[in-house]
């Protein structure tokens, strides 16, 4: 009976009625134990006519079984696997142990959920509820919060339990509703109705202790009412009240311990293992001197129920009240007599963790079970208990040195499953426990990747080298891994002497010359020189990494990333694309996330430089989801650096300034290269607008940056025009001359290209301007031909060259239309204007895409090249029929009614 939730049963039958609909739906109920969570899943169930329900429940004793919640919500369905796209079939095998596959990705499994929900739900309207969710294994949780987040169209209604516990349980991107008390007459209602005949006084305190929980209403009422008919009733006045939670806890746990010894112990047992049946139980309960006949007590208490021969707790709360209220002693033995009954090869890892509860002091026979049962939850993804179970293997450890190897391992499997606190902590004891100095290297890069985010790239850096140092001689290869960390944050953070040491340190290593990555240490040896302006001695090693990483299909995906912003340091944008496009295809494939933004990043600066504002657009909204739902801070703000360089170029000024300020306070002083792509947007956008003394000074500070060598170089070109704007082209001599050298030795057809319009406007000369129109027309690069061409319209109309500059300007007026670079285009027509005409914009067929969200853009490319519904959800990680409705709504603003008529439009 749901009692005083009116508001709250309105919201989910609301839910339910969007989800039979059509619109999927989710929502996380929170609140305290005992506050009508299970209620009001339970009043959803009963008002979910006409749809499919499946229900769950997170158990705190299990959550270190890997996808056990999961498994046990999906068993029913298993059969329909074969109809899951083959990499998330297998993935979800594996993580039922269902298949003895190799290591496969948690995000597959996420898919794989997603994809068996969407089955279910294409027959009819699907209700799927979880009951405390906070105790969920990580596995199943990350599994089925992916799955949440991602459902869109389909008729799907997800709901979550979740009890407030010490440790937070974070849902990100899903609706939230917290349960509070019930209001003082709601309570009032439900203690008379259930408990009546309470004294007055009595009836008081229970109110007062109760504090608008409906269980302790129930529970402490029920108690105080039975008292009070013993005539054992309490005084009214004894002291002030317990937390709720442990109030009721402790009403139960006097009910249990007022039943017979014996059924108490089948109480225990039942308590110390969910998944284990009706047969078990009583086999474990016989060892400890009980038998099915206990039951009949604490059935008739109500505590429990048996039903079709499965016996329920009442409430959580009793379950935890059984277990907890048995002596230390009580319980090993239950622990010790599930260990001897569970033998069959399916519940190895339940009698892993049977024997390690039973189990006070380090054994190693025990301990090396947990390792067994790591490396099988390793096998099918579950990193959280992969690193649960490392780390109770490296405390029964009796050898000191696999103690600190299991202790790493534990702390290494935390940091996957993102639970960088944890990893921290755990890596910092490693360091405590061993010499060994390959552990100690592992551990010390695992919290240089942590800090990365808790403090600043340039930290990461730090630890980085310091671990890299200790395997230089013993481990080549692996120092390599460790000093590509070194190299990539201290870019990142613009710290120029951790990336020469880091080089130095790459020089001394003694690889193979066949080995794989050394193309990848050359090419980060040229990092050093490039990024402290020696382009000489950088650009061959570097072109030798880009072309290796076109060419190498099994590449390291972190060497390939190397490629990538490589190629944007040359300004070889096309190339760096052609790297990051496919990285993309195999982590996809693979359900490597996160990666993803990574690759994105690079693909969206590249695409933005080019002039393709909608696709980079398209990239930075992909990549900013996950990274936001990974947690990867630090990322985000870095991909939205792009954004406020992309708002500026299309002349979104509110949006621009308001981008910046969110991530400038994240990035300055922290990541140079974010911070400089952030001024250089900044700048762009005064520049644009004619504020040409605001443009110099933001410029200028993307110019002088520590990222000042790095790609941002590019951005000298456009403090070239803001200072010859501003009339002081002399305070930028150093910065020219050091793009100059840049671009003579990069002599890509980019660099030479900017080069000669820096050269056109210092030098007042028409020869550079078509010197550098010519590299556009050859090579491309739409942005910043249009920039070429308005500037060199404008030198040809202060000449009186008239019909010379409408041309050109008529033709930047043309692309910056056709790319949506709105305040150029105003500029374009200021200058048509000034020459005393009309413009007479050519005309220009509107990108098709333009009216569509990033993501029905990425799913109408997709669909255009002949992929079905179901292969692009496999891409995106989207439901096919959540990929039918981004098609339906795109097909009006394509002007198209048919999926054949898709690859008419050209689309790239």
């Amino acid at each position: 009976m749901l009692v005083g939730r009116d508001g709250e049963r309105d919201h989910v039958e609301r839910l339910l009625g969007q989800a039979s609909s059509g619109r999927s739906a989710a929502l996380v109920i929170r609140g305290e134990a005992g506050i009508g969570k299970s209620a009001l899943l339970d009043h959803a169930v009963a008002t979910a006519h006409g749809m499919r329900v499946l229900r769950g429940v997170g158990i705190e004793s299990e959550a270190e079984l890997a996808f056990g919640a999961l498994h046990l919500l999906l068993y029913p369905h298993l059969d329909r696997l074969d109809v899951l796209p083959g990499p998330q079939a297998a993935a979800l095998r594996a993580a039922f142990g269902l298949s003895d596959s190799t290591a496969t990705n948690p995000f597959l499994i996420g898919a794989a959920t997603l994809t068996l929900l969407a089955e279910l739900a294409a027959e009819k309207p699907l209700l799927c509820l979880v009951d405390d969710a906070q105790w969920l294994d990580r596995g199943s949780s990350d599994a089925l919060l992916f799955a949440a987040r991602r459902f869109q169209a389909d008729p799907v209604a997800m709901l979550f339990a979740v009890r407030d516990t010490a440790v937070p349980f974070h849902t990100p991107g899903i609706e939230e509703l917290r349960l509070p008390g019930l209001s003082s007459d709601a309570a009032a209602g439900l203690l008379d109705h259930s408990s009546p005949g309470l004294t007055a006084p009595m009836r008081a305190r229970v109110l007062e202790e109760a504090n608008g929980n409906p269980l302790a209403l129930l529970e402490l009422g029920a108690a105080r009412l039975a008292a009070q008919r013993e005539g054992r009733a309490e005084p009214a006045h004894q002291v002030g009240p317990l937390p709720v939670t442990r109030r009721v806890q402790e009403t139960f746990r006097e009910q249990i311990v007022s039943l017979p010894e014996a059924s108490q112990s089948i109480l225990l047992v039942a308590a110390a293992d969910r998944f284990a049946g009706m047969d078990t139980v009583l086999s474990v309960a016989r060892a400890v001197g009980a038998d099915i006949s206990d039951l009949d007590a604490a059935e008739r208490t109500g505590l429990i129920s048996v039903s079709d021969g499965e016996l329920a707790f009442r409430h959580p709360l009793v379950r935890a009240a059984a277990y907890q209220c048995a002596t230390h002693h009580q319980r090993i033995a239950v622990h010790r007599a599930f260990a001897d009954a569970l033998t069959a090869p399916d519940v190895l890892d339940r009698r892993a963790w049977h024997l390690a509860a039973a189990t006070t002091e380090p054994d190693e026979a025990v301990a090396a079970e947990l390792e067994r049962t790591a490396l099988r939850a390793e096998r099918r993804g579950g990193a959280m208990a992969v690193s649960a179970a490392y780390d109770r293997a490296g405390r029964l450890s009796v050898d000191p040195e696999l103690k600190a190897r299991r202790i790493a391992k534990a702390a290494l499997a935390a940091y996957d499953a993102g639970k960088p606190d944890r990893a921290a902590r755990l890596a910092v004891e490693v360091t405590s426990l061993t010499t060994e100095v390959s552990v100690i290297a592992e551990v010390t890069l695992l919290r240089g990747q942590i800090e990365y985010e808790r403090t600043s790239p340039e930290a990461d850096a730090a630890l980085a080298s310091e671990a890299a140092r200790l395997i230089m001689d013993s481990d080549p290869e692996r120092a390599v891994v460790m000093l590509t960390e070194m190299m990539c944050a201290g870019r990142d953070a613009g710290a120029l002497p951790l990336v020469a040491e880091g080089g130095r340190l790459m020089a001394e290593l003694r690889l193979r010359p066949e080995s794989t990555v050394r193309a990848s240490a050359d090419a980060q040896i040229s990092w050093g020189d490039l990024l402290s302006g020696r382009p000489e001695n950088a650009v061959g090693p570097l072109r030798a990494m880009i072309k290796a990483g076109r060419e190498d299909d099994d590449g390291d995906l972190v060497h390939r990333v190397v490629a990538g912003f490589s190629g944007l340091m040359l300004a070889e944008d096309e190339a760096a694309i052609a790297v990051m496009e496919m990285l993309l295809a195999e982590v996809r494939a693979s359900g490597a996330l996160t990666w993803i933004p990574y690759a994105q990043e690079v693909v969206a600066l590249a695409q933005a430089l080019r002039g393709d504002f909608l696709t980079a657009q398209t990239c930075l909204a992909e990549a900013v989801a996950l990274s936001t739902e990974f947690g990867m801070n630090m990322e985000v703000a870095v991909l939205r650096a792009t954004s406020v360089w992309l708002a500026a170029v299309m002349g979104d000024e509110p949006r621009c300034r308001e981008l910046a300020a969110e991530v400038l306070p994240v990035l300055e002083g922290r990541h140079a290269v974010g911070t400089a792509v952030t001024y250089w947007g900044l700048g762009l956008l005064d520049l644009a607008a004619g504020r040409y003394r605001a443009a110099f000074d933001a410029l200028y500070a993307a110019c002088v940056s520590p990222a000042k060598y790095d790609f941002p170089i590019r951005a000298v070109a456009d403090l070239v025009e803001a200072a010859v704007r501003d009339g002081n082209p002399d305070r930028i001599a150093d910065q020219f001359t050091q793009f100059e050298r840049w671009a003579v030795h990069v002599d890509s057809p980019v660099a030479t290209a900017l080069l000669r319009r820096c050269q056109a406007m210092l030098e007042d000369s028409e020869e550079h301007y078509r010197a550098a129109l010519d590299l556009y027309a050859k090579h491309g690069g739409r942005f910043d031909q249009a920039r070429t061409q308005l500037l060199y319209g404008e030198w040809l109309r202060r000449r009186r060259r008239r019909s010379e500059a409408r041309a050109e300007l008529d033709a930047a007026l043309t692309g910056f239309k056709r790319m949506g670079a709105l305040t150029w285009e105003a500029r374009a027509t200021s200058e048509l204007t000034a020459l005393g005409e009309r413009p007479t914009l050519e005309p220009v067929a509107d990108d098709p895409l333009k009216n569509l969200t990033p993501q029905e853009v990425q799913v109408v490319r997709l669909a255009a090249t002949g992929l079905s519904n179901k292969e692009i959800g496999a891409q995106l990680f989207l439901s096919p029929r959540t990929i039918g409705h981004h098609l339906y709504r795109a097909y009006p603003k394509l002007g198209v009614t048919r999926r054949i008529e898709l690859a008419q439009l050209g689309l790239e």
